[in-house]
């Protein structure tokens, strides 16, 4: 199965997103997403990486498959390198599953 895998969005925990996405969008000439301004993305029309800002959630990584079935696969692909499920109270209508990696570092696979 080739990699279809790609790094959507580093999650990354701040005390204050507005002051934390004033830094960040002039540190990265990023520009608040119109859907969700909690999103940075790349300024223009190339599309990249997103910075998640969140007071309420821990830094991570999201890494986004193309659809359900995909995820799924991916996730099982990743268990089979190492990857470990973590318990997580999931919400009912959830495009994500909670992994650790090797170390314990925790990464959400979302499709």
């Amino acid at each position: 199965m080739p990699v279809m895998l790609r790094l959507g969005a580093v999650v990354m925990s701040v005390s204050d997103p507005r002051r934390a996405g004033a830094f960040w969008t002039e540190a990265l000439a990023l520009d608040p997403d119109p859907r969700d301004p909690a999103f940075l993305v790349p300024r223009g029309a190339t599309p990249g990486t997103r910075l998640h800002l969140d007071a309420d959630d821990r830094t991570h990584l999201d890494l986004w498959a193309d659809d359900r079935a995909d995820r799924d696969a991916q996730v099982e692909r990743l268990l089979l390198l190492g990857a470990r499920r973590v318990e997580w109270d999931y919400p009912d209508d959830a495009d994500f599953v909670v992994l650790s990696d090797p170390d314990g570092t925790l990464f959400c696979v979302i499709g």
